[in-house]
């Protein structure tokens, strides 16, 4: 005789949380590729100054930069897998994203970009971060994620 054990099954917000998550974080990615890689038909649509700002950022503002996104991506992935760890990803990606952005406030940022929308911008990417990172640890109390 065969004893089975029901399969554990994923409640519909973990999939809607961990699409969301990573179809939004994806084009962080994206965007951090682009500029970059200084995609000259991507750039167009940001002011002109942008760019020779950003080429005055240290090697590690841009890393801060880059743990954030990826972060983030990486946070969204092992969501999807269900894995504890997207937690860990979250923080980390906030922490990049916090100290990154930070980093720029305080690096006189051109008047081209130190606009309304642009902070609005930013606030939304850090309320992202943090409600993914919530997320995931409710999840993880819930033993949603292994």
């Amino acid at each position: 005789m065969e004893v089975t054990t029901p399969a554990s099954t994923t409640p519909w917000h973990l999939w809607a949380m961990g699409v969301v998550s990573l179809l939004w974080n994806s084009y962080g990615g994206y965007d951090y590729v682009m500029v970059n890689t200084r995609n000259a038909e991507y750039l167009k649509q940001f002011p002109a100054e942008m760019i020779p700002w950003m080429n005055t950022f240290p090697a590690w503002a841009i890393g801060l930069w880059a743990i954030g996104v990826w972060g983030s991506i990486l946070g969204s992935v092992l969501l999807l897998l269900r894995s504890r760890h997207a937690v860990t990803g979250f923080a980390v990606s906030l922490v990049g994203a916090v100290l990154g952005l930070g980093f720029q406030y305080m690096h006189d940022m051109p008047t081209s970009l130190n606009t309304t929308e642009e902070h609005d911008m930013t606030a939304v990417i850090i309320t992202a971060i943090v409600l993914f990172w919530w997320y995931a640890r409710r999840a993880r109390a819930q033993g949603l994620l292994n």
